[in-house]
């Protein structure tokens, strides 16, 4: 690595730092769930939220707005939602003579999807294009989004009635899923004192801008991981294909996402190669989502849960790279 770069690589590493510590004076008792999103978004990837209402969901997104400067925008995703209310529609202008393109809220820099199970899976497919490439296609037009783009997606894992679950192909677009519970006594103490946070929030300055967030994404990439760890990822995963207690198990689009989000936890943390310590708390939150569990493990169990217990075994017989 030239003087240059490595310079460049230490500002930006900078800037992570300030991000960071910036949205934990907002979300109080959150560190990892923080440190998470720092992860998806400097790696391009998106984040699903599981957690009751009232933990921190929508004010995650837009603290994470907020400090890097960048567009938000919230949508509460229903059973009569449309494609159109979220990409977006073409109408046609009598002025004009012509159709023109009304932007829906996806074209922003974070998205939070609110509840994204409680719509059709019509209207959930709509993101997939937004997600993987990038842009929304309408009407045979592509539409590039802004960048960067983040999309924070919410469950809440207790009330069911009226949900669509989300399909194997659209979870597989999310780098990880974490479970956003209650903050413990300490930290909702704090939240009380501080009006819930939005006093923070209203004060909050940005720290970095997208420009920055574009070259930290950059810098990520050139994050050296040795092969040592690429056979360690890639036994991890054999593991799962070949487990009884799987009837799918993890895809290479998630090998390369927990790669790719192993460079972004080196970064954050201000090395310009990853560590075992990178990939071990990552495989879980990356890959429980992307399994499904098969009829041959009893356990009492949610599957979500029975799904990271698995993985959580199958990382502890796998053998640590030195």
């Amino acid at each position: 690595m030239s003087p240059e770069t490595a310079t460049a690589t230490a500002t930006a590493t900078q800037r992570a730092t300030l991000l960071e510590n910036a949205l934990r004076t907002v979300i109080r008792g959150k560190d990892d769930i923080i440190r998470l999103a720092l992860v998806s978004i400097l790696a391009r990837g998106h984040l699903l939220i599981e957690g009751v209402p009232g933990v921190g969901k929508t004010t995650l997104g837009q603290t994470l707005a907020r400090a890097i400067d960048c567009s938000f925008q919230r949508v509460q995703f229903t059973s009569d939602m449309l494609p159109s209310d979220v990409l977006g529609i073409s109408i046609y202008s009598a002025i004009e003579q012509q159709f023109e393109f009304k932007r829906g809220p996806v074209f922003c820099n974070v998205l939070l999807a609110d509840e994204i199970n409680r719509t059709t899976p019509k209207t959930q497919s709509a993101l997939l294009e937004a997600m993987n490439e990038g842009q929304v296609t309408v009407d045979s037009h592509s539409h590039l989004l802004p960048q960067p783009f983040l999309v924070i997606a919410t469950q809440n894992p207790v009330e069911h009635h009226g949900t669509y679950p989300l399909p194997e192909s659209q979870l597989d677009r999310f780098l990880m899923r974490v479970q956003m519970g209650y903050p413990d006594g300490e930290a909702e103490r704090e939240i009380l004192r501080s009006e819930g946070g939005t006093a923070q929030l209203e004060l909050l300055q940005p720290v970095v801008t997208g420009a920055d967030v574009l070259e930290m994404q950059r810098a990520v990439t050139n994050v050296r991981v040795d092969d040592s760890l690429i056979t360690y990822t890639l036994n991890i995963v054999r593991k799962t294909r070949e487990s009884q207690h799987f009837s799918l198990g993890v895809s290479p689009r998630g090998s390369q996402m927990l790669y790719r989000a192993a460079q972004a936890m080196a970064f954050i943390d201000g090395r310009t190669f990853c560590i075992p310590e990178d990939f071990k708390p990552l495989v879980v939150p990356v890959f429980a989502h992307r399994v499904a569990v098969g009829g041959l493990y009893s356990s009492t169990l949610k599957k979500a849960e029975q799904a990271e217990q698995i993985i959580q075994e199958i990382l502890d017989t796998v053998p640590v790279p030195v």
